[in-house]
């Protein structure tokens, strides 16, 4: 019959099977499980066997009076194995994926042996001399010490790692560890306090403080949140973070994820994303077309140490990032893929304003370098000007003359013929003069056209050396400083590129040998156009005051001048770039103090 007390046993491992079963189908429904996930179902079928084969063993044995110990053999299975899945549940939630390693098949001889062992029991008494339900009656055979101290070893490590990586991760007064804690404590204070008779304790009660043990680790191990593995402390640190990311699983799916993340794509907060697929929030952003290029890049870096780095503007939410995409490996496991968010939308605007302002001193530049040729232009235009106004009022008086004569007859051919030579003399010299004239033009307005509006193009030395020529004329005269141009190439060697970019350079570099005299009167400066190899090379030259050692190892990598609030440093800095940048070439320089600098800018041969 049924008493009392049997009834409350039934219906307490009942409930707690029910309790196991309900907690069992929410991890089963769970669409992508781990490992941890694994090792909990192995937990919770052992549990539920262990009880069910309780239940049925009150119920056969006081109703029907079966053999109790006929139930142990089904009952010990789970029994036997559930410290080795307590074991690899300890380790799984220390490195968060373990690979099966055949030195783990050595944990199971214990539990087979010890159902071995009860199995034939009937045989050898080894591992009960006498059975009873009550433990207080029962005498153990001399092998079930063997069972009982390997199975409270497993226990105690298991225990030991998890409490270890808990207090590790979130402290050790944290919720996470105290569950873990108390989950220990009750099987086995319960346990010792029934093996030693402090208290009288039957069977019945090491299942269900076992079950009271893993309902406190699974509630410790998921924070709360069945199926949410991350640490309390460690997830509050990485939601600070101001980087997103997202952690993907072999099939593209979201395993973790930190609020910035959330906060950053305007995902709600109440929402939680782990399953889902990467591609469905990139599609709630707009990027359908983006989805392949991202599945591509994280099949780059699968099982390899590399990382995928690239920008990228996500229209939806109006952001720039800098997305770096690395593969999670551990012991040479594969855990998942990080996607990593790093937001450059400041960044971007900064470099713009930059460029802007860059943009500007450039011109600023530019328009110092025309306002210093326009003094030129007019000194250069003002002869010729003069010489045509001259020309013009020459051939007035001959046509004068010319009118005059005709019908006297002292005037014979010989002196119309004398007075057209004299025209012809004075229209050679206006035609020379507006050749003249055409060819400044030509020059200032090459110098006159923007950078932007630059055209690939080619010209000859000789071409270079003749603006170079006209434009610095009028500062050489001012300077009383005197260009001397030699060439040791032809004037037609061709170079490809826009002659008026090399102008303003070689004119810049001119400028600058002309203040390296400090106004000194009666200096040379040369102006060298030569061959070396597979480079044209045009040097200038001067003897003056040299460069100071602080500038020289400056000169090309920033805005530097020693011309102190007169000079900007932007036209060797810019002079540099535009070699580089139009023309694949570069510049060198020798200088020393009080002797003077030489520039060369060297050109390849295309």
């Amino acid at each position: 019959m049924l008493t009392r007390e049997n009834i409350i046993v039934i219906g307490l491992l009942a409930f707690l099977c029910v309790v196991m079963t309900i907690i069992l189908n929410h991890i089963l429904r769970k669409k992508h499980k781990n490992q941890l996930d694994t090792v909990f179902t192995i937990l919770f079928v052992e549990l539920i066997c262990w009880m069910v084969g309780l239940i049925l063993q009150v119920i056969c044995v006081n109703k029907f009076g079966a053999d109790p110990i006929y139930f142990d053999y089904f009952v010990y299975i789970p029994i036997c194995f559930m410290p080795v899945a307590l074991l690899f549940l300890s380790l799984i939630f220390a490195k968060t994926k373990i690979k099966f390693k055949k030195i783990y098949y050595l944990l199971f001889i214990v539990p087979i042996t010890s159902l071995i062992m009860l199995w034939t029991n009937n045989l050898h008494h080894l591992f009960y001399e006498v059975y009873s339900t009550n433990l207080s009656d029962t005498v153990f055979g001399k092998y079930f010490p063997v069972h009982s101290y390997y199975t409270y070893i497993l226990v105690a490590v298991s225990v030991f790692i998890l409490l270890k990586y808990s207090i590790k991760n979130s402290g050790f007064f944290s919720k996470q560890a105290t569950l873990i804690i108390i989950g220990t404590l009750v099987p086995v204070i319960t346990n010792v306090l029934g093996l030693t008779g402090v208290i009288s304790m039957s069977i019945y009660a090491t299942p269900i403080t076992y079950a009271v043990a893993i309902i406190c680790f699974i509630l410790a191990l998921y924070r709360f949140d069945l199926l949410k593995v991350t640490p309390i402390a460690l997830q509050r640190i990485v939601d600070r973070i101001s980087d997103s990311y997202v952690i993907l699983n072999d099939n593209y799916q979201i395993s973790d994820f930190n609020a910035t993340f959330t906060n950053t794509f305007n995902i709600k907060k109440t929402k939680d994303i782990r399953g889902e697929l990467f591609s469905d929030i990139l599609k709630e952003k707009g990027l359908e077309k983006s989805i392949d290029n991202f599945y591509d890049r994280i099949k780059k870096v699968e099982n390899s140490d590399k990382t995928e780095s690239f920008e990228f503007y996500i229209e939806g939410i109006k952001k720039y990032f800098n997305i770096e995409i690395t593969s999670i490996i551990v012991n040479g496991q594969s855990l998942g893929t990080l996607v990593l968010f790093k937001d450059i939308t400041q960044h971007i605007k900064d470099m713009q304003t930059l460029k802007n302002n860059q943009d500007l001193l450039v011109e600023q530049e530019r328009l110092a370098s025309l306002g210093q040729m326009i003094g030129g232009i007019a000194h250069n235009l003002k002869t010729p000007i003069m010489s045509i106004a001259g020309a013009s009022e020459g051939i007035k008086n001959l046509v004068d003359e010319f009118d005059a004569s005709i019908g006297n007859p002292v005037v014979n051919n010989d002196d119309f013929h004398e007075i057209a030579n004299d025209m012809r003399t004075w229209l050679t010299k206006i035609n020379s003069y507006t050749e003249y004239m055409s060819d400044i033009l030509t020059a200032v307005k090459g110098q006159a056209v923007t950078f932007s509006k630059q055209e690939e193009d080619s010209f000859t030395i000789g071409e270079l050396f003749k603006r170079i020529n006209i434009l610095m004329k009028h500062e050489l005269k001012n300077a009383v400083v005197y260009l001397n141009i030699c060439m040791e190439i032809g004037e037609d060697t061709v170079i490809k590129g826009n002659v008026n970019s090399l102008v303003q350079v070689i004119n810049n570099m001119i400028s600058n040998a002309i203040q390296a005299y400090n106004g000194k009167p009666e200096q040379n400066i040369d102006l060298i156009a030569r061959k070396d190899n597979n480079n044209i090379i045009i040097s200038v030259k001067d003897y003056g005051c040299g460069l100071p050692d602080s500038v020289k190892n400056k000169l090309f990598k920033e805005m530097i001048t020693t011309k102190g609030k007169n000079g900007t440093g932007l036209g060797l800095y810019m002079s540099y770039s535009t070699i580089k940048a139009n023309f694949n070439g570069t510049i060198k320089f020798e200088s020393e103090k009080n002797k003077g600098s030489t520039f060369d800018v060297i050109l390849p041969i295309q």
